[in-house]
Order: structure tokens, then C-alpha cells, then sequence
């Protein structure tokens, strides 16, 4: 039992998406208590309730007395894949070259620690993106990496984002990319089952258009999600294609304008990248049009080792709140449940509800508030994935001699 938390926020409520007022309804619950069986939630409410259960006699408890409970983040946006650290356009070749020459199982170890960096800042499922643009064994080989690290120590949500040609390479490149992708590698990927979802980078060329529609609807045939990578130039015509293909989301929209995010009423989940707007010092995207206009919007880190090194799930709650006007509680809302409804798995996560895997984490401070106004910081006491902690906050002190291993 986590028991008398200050506050604990469920974030229970409609079943779909938070859109409107909806994404400021937290479900918080004052001196709040989670029961726990089997990794399960079994119970969640006043702590005076819980704890006078019949099912609570006997439970190892564990104080959150002065604390927060919040679900685990979801996050919903990575490049944790592909590019490595220090990688530029310029000399693409080379990491493409390393990755070919290695194996899944050394990529995947590659990527574990930054995975568990994520779960020491709270993050408990987060989505993943290929889109390494060298072929269709270097994908393969990305995808069978993140197969293997399923739940250690956090959910993955796999996605195959499809990296067109540059213009410059003609349309020839672009039209056998697609291609390849329609006619062999998503039909592959579909029957191993190492995708969840289809992206793809938009580009607003009037001529790669039927190119774009093609490999969504594909990909929709086959049985994926699919998602629309819109970034930079054109956002408006990708909210079109987004609405008119019905997709499951659309990310980045810094370029959009206010006036023209109405479509996205009912629209597909609209994923907000708060730090790439702090790492190339572009202008974020319109967030408190988007939630006005009743849009659902989830928050993604954009992890990329290379250019967006960000992956603390608090700095982007509180990026959202200072630089995208959001209140405390939809950053936090849009950071969980709706990131969960994202990546169609809120099912299992997300929340604090009974029936789901107990996905949480305690933050030592006393009001939910205050995770808008910190940045930078881990505020993490503990990680708790599927009833199980992955991490504890430990102590500042001194490391005895006798536990240091020689270097020789």
C-alpha cells in the first residue's frame, strides 16, 4: 500500500481523449492511499478507506506522508534509436555505417541506459522512433533492438518513422523509398509484430504528397496507427491530410498558425514537443489555441541523442507551463493519461484506476503545482513500474573504498 500521500492525482475520467475542460480534471484525491496486488491497482481512494479494507491487512506499506502520486509519465515523442550522440547531416554516413556493423543486441545496450535514466525521472512507458533513412536491414535491426528491451525497465511503444530522400536526391529516390516500405518492409514488420505505429516525415512538395497518402493508407491497411511527423514548413496542409486519412496523431505543429488548428477539434491527438522549441529556439506550438479550439494534446521529451538531449519528463511539464501557458494540471494530464491515449495504450497506463498495471511515482513535493515551477530538477522518490520499483531515491554520501572495483 502507498499510503497518505498529500496529494494523489488518478487522473480518472472519460474514457478517451482530455479535450477542453476535461484536460484540467486530475481526479485528485487529498490524503490518498493505492492498494496494490499482484502488480495490479486494487484499490484507490481515502486513505481512512483504503486502509480500513479487508484486502489492505497484512500490505507492506510504504509512506508517501508529505509527497505526491502521480502516475508514471507516458512519453509519447522519442528519437531514442537513431541518431547516436554527435551526429550532424554532414556526416551521416558514419553512424549508418556503425549501426550495420553492430549488432541488435549492442544496440539495445546502448539505448538501456538512457532508458533507465527515463525511469529515474519518472517516465514508466515511452515511444520510440526509427527513421535511421539506411535501408530496410538497419530498421530491422532497430526494431529487433527495442524487441528486446520490452519492459526493461519501462514499456516501449515501437514506432517505424519512414525518412524520405532529400529533395536533392530527386524523385526517383522518394518514389522507391515509399515503395520499398509499401511493398515489403511494413508488410514484414507487420507479421513480426515490431511496430506499433507507421510515421513519416511530412514534407510540404506538392509532389510528394500522393507519396505521403500512399504510405499512410498502406499502413492503415496493414493494421498500424499511423501518425504524421509534421515539423517545419506546411502544417496546415498536414493537419489536412492528419484529418482527412483519420490518423491517431500528429506531432510537432510549431509552424502552425492559431487561426488554422479548428480542424483539430475532433481531430486526431496532437503530440507537443515543448523541448524543441527550447533546444533550436524556434517559437513552441500554439497549446492554449489547440486546448481553446478542443483539441487533445499530449507531451512528448523529443528525445534525440544527438540534437534534443532532453529526456526528463519534469523539465517538459514545466517547459510546457512557462512557455506554452498551460496550467500545471492539463502539462500534467497531457503528460500521462493523454500521452497514454497517444500511443493507444491507456488501457494500461497513464492512470491510477482499478484493474491497471500500478505504473506511479511518488515526488517529494507537497502540491502538484510545484512540478511547473522546477526545472531541471529530479524530483523523483520513487519509480514504480507494474507494482515493482525500478528506483529509489538514495542518499548523499560518501562511496567506501572497499566497494570501488580496480581499474586494472
Amino acid at each position: 500500500m502507498i499510503r497518505g500521500a498529500r496529494q494523489l492525482l488518478t487522473m480518472r475520467g472519460p474514457r478517451e481523449a482530455r479535450r477542453g475542460s476535461f484536460l484540467g480534471e486530475t481526479g485528485l484525491i487529498a490524503d490518498g492511499s493505492v492498494l496494490i496486488r499482484d502488480g495490479r491497482v486494487e484499490e484507490v481512494g481515502l486513505t481512512r478507506r483504503v486502509e480500513n479494507l479487508k484486502a489492505a491487512r497484512g500490505a507492506i506499506e510504504i509512506s508517501a506522508a508529505g509527497r505526491i502520486v502521480v502516475p508514471g509519465f507516458v512519453d509519447a515523442h522519442t528519437h531514442l534509436a537513431f541518431p547516436p550522440p554527435g551526429w550532424t547531416p554532414a556526416d551521416a554516413a558514419l553512424p549508418l555505417n556503425a549501426l550495420k556493423a553492430s549488432t541488435a543486441k549492442s544496440a539495445a545496450a546502448q539505448m538501456r541506459h538512457y532508458l533507465q535514466a527515463m525511469a529515474r525521472h519518472g517516465t514508466t512507458t515511452v515511444e520510440v522512433k526509427t527513421g535511421c533513412g539506411g535501408g530496410q536491414s538497419a530498421e530491422l535491426k532497430l526494431l529487433r533492438a527495442l524487441s528486446l528491451l520490452r519492459h526493461d525497465p519501462v514499456d516501449i511503444v515501437p514506432t517505424f518513422l519512414l525518412s524520405l530522400p532529400g529533395a536533392g536526391d530527386g524523385p526517383a529516390a522518394a518514389e522507391a523509398a515509399v515503395a520499398s516500405a509499401c511493398g515489403e518492409l511494413l508488410p514484414l514488420l507487420r507479421r513480426r509484430c515490431l511496430a506499433q505505429f507507421a510515421d513519416v516525415e511530412w514534407s510540404p512538395a506538392e509532389s510528394r504528397q500522393p507519396l505521403l497518402r500512399r504510405y499512410l493508407q498502406t499502413a492503415a491497411r496493414l493494421g498500424f496507427a499511423c501518425r504524421l511527423h509534421a515539423e517545419g514548413d506546411g502544417a496546415r496542409q498536414a493537419v489536412e491530410l492528419a484529418c482527412d486519412l483519420r490518423l491517431a496523431g500528429v506531432d510537432h505543429l510549431e509552424t502552425i498558425a492559431p487561426a488554422d488548428v479548428v480542424r483539430l477539434a475532433a481531430g486526431p491527438i496532437v503530440t507537443l514537443l515543448p523541448g524543441q522549441a527550447f533546444h533550436i529556439g524556434c517559437r513552441p506550438a500554439p497549446a492554449r489555441a489547440l486546448i481553446d479550439a478542443g483539441a487533445a494534446i499530449a507531451l512528448g521529451s523529443n528525445f534525440n541523442r544527438s540534437t534534443s538531449p532532453m529526456l526528463n519528463m519534469q523539465t517538459v511539464v514545466s517547459l510546457a507551463v512557462r512557455e506554452m501557458r498551460l496550467t500545471p494540471a492539463e502539462a500534467l494530464l497531457a503528460a500521462t493519461i493523454n500521452g497514454a491515449h497517444a500511443l493507444g495504450c491507456a488501457a494500461a497506463a497513464g492512470s491510477i484506476e482499478h484493474g491497471k498495471p500500478a505504473d506511479l511515482v511518488v515526488f517529494n513535493v507537497s502540491d502538484y503545482r510545484e512540478l511547473g515551477h522546477y526545472s531541471g530538477m529530479n524530483l523523483v522518490h520513487l519509480t514504480m513500474k507494474r507494482g515493482e520499483f525500478i528506483y529509489q531515491e538514495g542518499a548523499v554520501a560518501p562511496l567506501p573504498a572497499q566497494r570501488l572495483r580496480r581499474a586494472w
